[in-house]
């Protein structure tokens, strides 16, 4: 399933004001080399921008241009789709084509891909409009807590001429409050405890079988015959920071219009979906008799419709599937893109090959991006208090046992340096918490006392890089 990451570009640049180029300079902060590749990507995202700014008629009839990446695995197919879904804010999906077959064979469905991506798009928008009302539910929620330490017990602000001893009573009422209110926010109160009405769960969906599948309808008994069951709530002792955590939760809930978050999930799914389909080679190829393959022209003739442009029902109404960007990936070691069948490969005019790294390649990757690896465990350790330098000459030497596994064993691409460097720094990292000297240098000669040993034995080299 997907993985989002975090912070993968400057949120005051807006989309539509990147050019071509400047994707391709956000791209490359994160992924190494791979020019043609970010290139067609680029210019794959852009023409979306184009198609916004047309008269509907003519938007409706321009499909987006899909792209077939070719190259060997680690070289960065599924990081470029995965950083440029982030950077366009659209809703991102990795799923291996693999695990599509027939209908009534084994595997998934291949409508599911789209049922996934709605799910993934809602979480999104509803997170969007979280943050948008997170400062009103915490104020709320805070309200209603205060009701629950300080009860009104009847105190309500007086009309104009109430009595002296009723605007005394009040200002006792409001002042109290205000000091409870202090302590609330500065954490006093947070091992207090509250009684709080908590409501029941749920009683479990239904799962509805039908043509197209499983699907999980959430259908709720309570919802269905709310009259009959109530909302029922049972008493609950909790701390105050637990209590206010769960109020805000409420009001979440209550302040987000789920109707217009499916509205907008939805549009956004149809706009500017983007579905990354791995492995697209393993199903490449025609039948040729019986056994385990005898399912792949079938998966590409039932993944066709979905590339195509087809309506998918799910729970949240029928979705288009016209305008969704599919980049489709693979090894083709075995086989190559002409043995899909003409109808697919027709969908996807764009072929981009993806070139194997090199020792150079792998010097930039450890160095270069905005989290790379050398990054990434000099903080580890920092937290530590251990300061961890890597001289230039180390870097190459990593890079270089990274090159040399690669070509004896199975050429895995960047993610080889990611055992490298487990094993480089497994004892640093073991001792860490009890070394007495703080200031460790990784030079060539530490990296070579470390790794030539395991490098030079083939058969070691196997098992542990």
């Amino acid at each position: 399933m997907v993985i989002y990451l975090p912070g993968t570009v400057d949120e005051t640049a807006a989309l539509d004001q990147l050019s071509p180029r400047e994707i391709v300079r956000e791209l490359d902060k994160y992924v190494v080399g791979q020019a043609a590749a970010k290139k067609a990507v680029a210019i794959a995202i852009r023409n979306r921008v184009r198609r916004q700014k047309l008269a509907p008629e003519l938007a409706e009839e321009i499909m987006p241009k899909n792209i077939i990446m070719i190259g060997p695995t680690g070289v960065g197919k599924t990081e470029i789709a995965r950083r440029l879904a982030r950077l366009a804010s659209s809703p991102f999906l990795k799923v291996e084509a693999s695990k599509f077959t027939e209908v009534g064979y084994v595997g998934r469905d291949v409508d599911s891909m789209i049922r996934d991506l709605i799910e993934i798009a809602i979480d999104m928008v509803r997170e969007e409009k979280l943050d948008e009302i997170a400062e009103k539910a915490e104020t709320n929620a805070e309200e209603r807590l205060l009701d629950l330490l300080l009860p009104p017990s009847g105190a309500a602000e007086p009309a104009p001429g109430a009595s002296a001893e009723q605007q005394q009573a009040w200002e006792t009422f409001s002042r109290s409050r205000e000091k409870i209110r202090q302590q609330l926010q500065e954490g006093k109160l947070d091992e207090r405890m509250v009684e709080l009405d908590v409501r029941e769960r749920s009683f479990p969906a239904f799962e509805i079988i039908s043509n197209a599948g499983i699907e999980e309808m959430d259908i709720n008994i309570k919802d269905m015959l709310p009259g009959f069951f109530g909302q029922k709530t049972k008493k609950r002792n909790m701390r105050v920071a637990e209590a206010f955590d769960y109020l805000v939760q409420e009001e979440e809930q209550k302040l987000v219009d789920m109707d217009l978050v499916t509205r907008t999930a939805v549009e956004r799914v149809e706009q500017s979906g983007i579905i990354f389909l791995d492995e697209i080679d393993k199903i490449a190829g025609r039948e040729s008799g019986h056994g385990p393959d005898v399912s792949r022209e079938g998966v590409q003739r039932d993944i066709l419709p979905i590339v195509e442009g087809t309506t998918v029902n799910t729970r949240y109404g029928m979705v288009r599937t016209d305008h969704i960007l599919f980049i489709a990936a693979g090894a083709f070691h075995v086989s190559k893109p002409s043995d899909l069948i003409p109808e697919l490969q027709g969908r996807f005019p764009i072929r981009v090959e993806l070139s194997s790294l090199n020792v150079d390649d792998f010097v930039r990757i450890l160095k270069e991006p905005k989290s790379a690896l050398l990054k990434q465990y000099t903080a580890l350790l920092e937290t530590e208090g251990i300061k961890l330098s890597f001289t230039d000459d180390a870097v190459l030497e990593v890079a270089k046992f990274a090159a040399i596994v690669n070509e004896q064993t199975e050429n895995i691409g960047a993610r080889r340096l990611h055992t490298i460097m487990e094993r480089l720094l497994e004892e640093l990292s073991f001792e860490g918490p009890d070394l007495k000297k703080k200031t460790v240098k990784i030079d060539q000669a530490y990296v070579q006392k470390q790794l030539a040993e395991i490098v030079k034995d083939q058969d070691l080299s196997r098992y542990i890089l």
